[in-house]
């Protein structure tokens, strides 16, 4: 990555863009906040120049709009809100919906519709939310988990986007000059999201941090800010960084960054982390903390240290978040919070956050258009970017504990809400959705605490923490609440809350490698009986089936994997049946129990043309049981099973038929069985669009549909289709 730009090359595509957005936003109250003053007649003359040749060309694009602008059907809403609670469960909305903990969507549960909403097939936030985006399921969209592999290497590679380099020149005619490089980014998601349907009919968008959606993909008439897989400033998909007086163990893996700083004379100097440089190297950013000697809580007095970054001057206390700050890494501009974590006689301890894409000066596209971040930042302050914004990793490896976790989440959560509020305000007619990613955080990193018996319990607090889930329900009711009284009763709103998923335990991790290598599936190169991350030590010319990432199981296939052995035809088709039996026969050596619900065979659920290059088979498991975190990574251990003892210690890719997510809407649908992949049509029939043949959802609002024809649409739920 070399997110590198000039001020000339940043400011132009923001002014450009913010001239489009006139003509093509009629629904949209444009820009309140005024973008600094460019400091060179160069920029002004080029802005000029390029806005006069956008009016110029305006009429031919509205001539072609009118040409190919299909008649709209009857509109049976002038403004559509979608809230989108990522992992908000059905079961325990209903328990604290009873326990009076959710008034709010209780009573509209009363007045409209409450009901669990079938979700994908995987059922994992990136699937689901490309479910709901495109209308399609995995085969059509081509997205099945967070990672797959590259069949050329069997290396890991990111479901979702590629980022990489094209040699950059300048044609001459008689010859080329190189002139850098440019750095490339590209959308793997398929099929298009609906919003750019309605965009083509004239109906304004506004998607707020909707999950794949980075790159951000022009549209028509609307404005998009991107969500989970934007990456931080490294090019990752979230690498904090932790700063310790306490030397650290050599063999210590925290899936982030840990340096060991000194504290001399009340004073600690060291460096951020940033983006490649010219030589290949990491771009340094340098800050300074200053460390009072003694450190005093006394009543409302409270000692603080100093953190210096740049030309911005913090104080903050123990267990406090510095204000955004910015960091900048040789004219790339990124932004950071700092958490004093530990401040004893004989440590002191600081995390950071991953640095992260700077709102406002934005070093690769977050938003559609480009500059759209920049005005949100502008309006609004800066904000998180980075597609996984809670650092669960960092709690994880217990470099910062439960509370700065949570404090960070509801920074996050409450920026998300002014954000909300701000394409509310501006949307008064059209589409609105914004996804909330809090309620699915927080469940993955405290379900523990529902559990007693959970392992995870095992050295850390749990009574104190034991409301977090239950007060994290609630807080999304008052959310909606608050959406609710900005709507009024207008008649012609209609609003529906949903999640992608629901929850469940996670008790036990599965390494379903080693399985495979403990039943001649999986072989390893001679000498080894295990294998470290991303199958180091298979053997590829004797493997016939492996796994990574959470819920699929790949064959070596002969004319797809570089070293494939398997024969497509009738010698695939009996191993997937003969794993899909012994799967199924799996049992804890705990206690007995089945871990697999279903092994689904892809061909018999998915008919789409990326199913072929997707996992043979989809791995269902039962509650309380997951993918082991060595076997995400493709790492061969000595033990199939394991004890899950991390914070992370719920999840929901087990069988999708377990695990709906939640609908809400204030008005009534025409079905009992509403479904994720119904969202996108939905949404088209309330404005009165065709919905496209390649949509394979129905709109939940259209006829009633009979018992017998919504059995056997649903028939293949039994197969784990959109489940």
């Amino acid at each position: 990555m070399n997110p590198r730009s000039t001020p000339l090359r940043r400011l132009l595509p923001a002014l450009v863009a913010l001239a489009m957005l006139a003509p093509l936003a009629p629904a949209y109250i444009g820009p309140g906040a005024g973008f600094a003053a460019a400091g060179s007649l160069l920029v002004l003359l080029g802005t000029f120049v390029l806005a006069i040749g956008i009016i110029l060309l305006w009429p031919l694009k509205a001539a072609v709009r009118l040409l190919t602008f299909r008649k709209r059907g009857p509109q049976k809403a002038k403004r559509v809100i979608v809230i989108g609670l990522d992992g908000f469960d059905p079961g325990l909305a209903r328990q604290y919906m009873a326990e009076g903990r959710m008034p709010v969507l209780k009573r509209l549960s009363e007045s409209g519709v409450f009901s669990p909403l079938q979700t994908a097939c995987p059922s994992i936030s990136p699937v689901a939310w490309s479910t709901y985006t495109t209308g399609v399921d995995a085969s059509r969209h081509n997205i099945y988990d967070f990672l797959t592999r590259d069949p050329c290497s069997y290396a890991p590679m990111l479901s979702s986007s590629e980022t990489h380099h094209m040699p950059r020149s300048i044609n001459l005619g008689l010859a080329e000059i190189p002139w850098g490089r440019k750095a490339v980014y590209r959308l793997l998601q398929k099929s298009q999201p609906f919003w750019k349907l309605l965009g083509q009919n004239r109906v304004w968008s506004s998607i707020i941090r909707v999950p794949i959606t980075f790159p951000p993909q022009p549209f028509d008439n609307g404005v998009l800010l991107a969500g989970m897989c934007v990456p931080d400033l490294q090019g990752t998909q979230g690498s904090f960084s932790f700063y310790s007086t306490r030397p650290r163990s050599k063999d210590q893996k925290i899936g982030g960054q840990q340096f060991t700083v000194v504290l001399r004379n009340g004073r600690i100097a060291s460096n951020l982390i940033g983006p490649p440089g010219k030589d290949g190297d990491n771009l340094r950013c340098p800050f300074t903390v200053e460390v009072p000697e003694q450190k005093v809580v006394f009543r409302d007095q409270k000692s603080k240290v100093r953190i210096t970054l740049g030309s911005e001057t913090v104080e903050v206390g123990e267990k406090e978040y510095t204000p955004w700050l910015k960091a900048d890494f040789d004219g790339i501009s990124g932004i950071v919070r700092f958490y004093v974590q530990t401040w004893e006689a004989d440590a002191f301890e600081i995390y950071a956050t991953p640095v992260q894409i700077d709102p406002e000066d934005p070093a690769m596209p977050i938003s559609e258009p480009f500059v759209y971040s920049i005005y949100l930042a502008k309006k609004l302050g800066p904000f998180g970017t980075l597609g996984l914004l809670e650092d669960t990793w960092a709690l994880n490896e217990r470099l910062i504990d439960e509370d700065a976790f949570l404090k960070q989440a509801w920074i996050y959560f409450d920026e998300r809400k002014q954000q909300l509020w701000e394409v509310m305000d501006k949307t008064r007619e059209g589409f609105v959705t914004v996804v909330f990613d809090t309620s699915d955080r927080i469940s993955h990193m405290f379900y523990r605490t529902l559990d007693p018996t959970h392992p995870a319990n095992v050295g850390k607090e749990v009574t104190r923490y034991q409301s977090v889930i239950p007060d994290t329900y609630a807080r999304m009711d008052q959310l909606i609440g608050e959406v609710q009284e900005r709507i009024g009763d207008d008649p012609d709103t209609v609003l529906m809350v949903i999640s992608d998923h629901g929850f469940t335990n996670f008790r036990r991790g599965v390494n379903l490698n080693t399985w495979l290598r403990e039943n001649g599936y999986l072989v390893l190169k001679e000498g080894s009986e295990t294998s470290p991350d991303w199958f180091a030590k298979v053997d590829w010319s004797k493997t016939r089936a492996f796994t990574l990432g959470l819920t699929g199981l790949f064959i070596n296939r002969v004319g797809r994997e570089k070293h494939g052995i398997v024969k497509p035809g009738a010698e695939l088709e009996a191993l997937c049946a003969e794993l899909k039996q012994k799967l199924e026969a799996l049992q804890d050596p705990l206690d007995g129990q089945p871990v697999i619900k279903e092994a689904f065979l892809t061909h018999e659920i998915h008919s789409g043309p990326y199913a072929d290059a997707a996992p043979e088979l989809l791995i269902g498991y039962h509650k309380g049981y997951r993918h082991s975190w060595e076997c995400a990574v493709g790492a061969v251990t000595r033990e199939i099973f394991t004890d899950n003892t991390r914070s992370w210690s719920g999840d929901h890719c087990v069988d999708p038929r377990l695990v709906p997510g939640v609908f809400w809407c204030n008005r009534r649908i025409a079905t009992d069985t509403p479904r994720l992949i119904d969202m996108a049509p939905t949404v088209l029939d309330l404005f009165g669009i065709p919905i496209p043949g390649y949509m394979q959802g129905r709109p939940l609002f259209g006829a009633e549909r009979k018992p017998e024809a919504a059995a056997h649409e649903h028939h293949h739920h039994s197969h784990g289709g959109q489940a």
